[in-house]
């Protein structure tokens, strides 16, 4: 992806290793921008969340043990309005609907094939971006 000058720092979350893995590497191999924080449990990452203000992205997983991505969007979404990504190999239709309802930004399904990380690369970049926008118009 193109240069645009500003680091993307994502927390993602998610209870399965190997999904942590590959998605670190897949993302910041296709976006040298971005920098990938991994946590296997929610609790970790909301305690991450409430120490430090320098995420841009957060992406979950749907199904965790403790609790599910659209519940921690909904403790993120009590404080803040980061971009949240639900990336699940969980989904359905109205787990959709339910991630919206609760202040979503994007909902992405897992694959088999390594290309879709291109799409979650290119989802991360466009929320960051806009939400780093209305900031700015917030501020001025």
């Amino acid at each position: 992806m193109k240069s645009r000058g500003k680091t993307i720092k994502i927390l993602h979350i998610d209870d399965e290793l190997n999904q942590l893995d590959f998605t670190k590497m897949f993302l910041e191999e296709i976006d040298k921008e971005v920098e990938v924080i991994s946590k296997l449990n929610p609790e970790d990452a909301l305690k991450d969340i409430k120490e430090s203000d320098s995420f841009d992205c957060i992406i979950s997983d749907y199904k965790m043990l403790s609790m599910n991505g659209i519940e921690l969007a909904e403790k993120v979404r009590e404080k803040s309005s980061i971009p949240f990504i639900l990336y699940t190999g969980q989904g359905s239709e109205e787990v959709a609907e339910r991630a919206f309802e609760a202040g979503i930004n994007d909902y992405l399904n897992k694959e088999i094939d390594p290309s879709h990380y291109q799409i979650l690369a290119k989802s991360v970049r466009i929320n960051v971006e806009r939400h780093r926008e209305q900031n700015k118009k917030s501020r001025s």
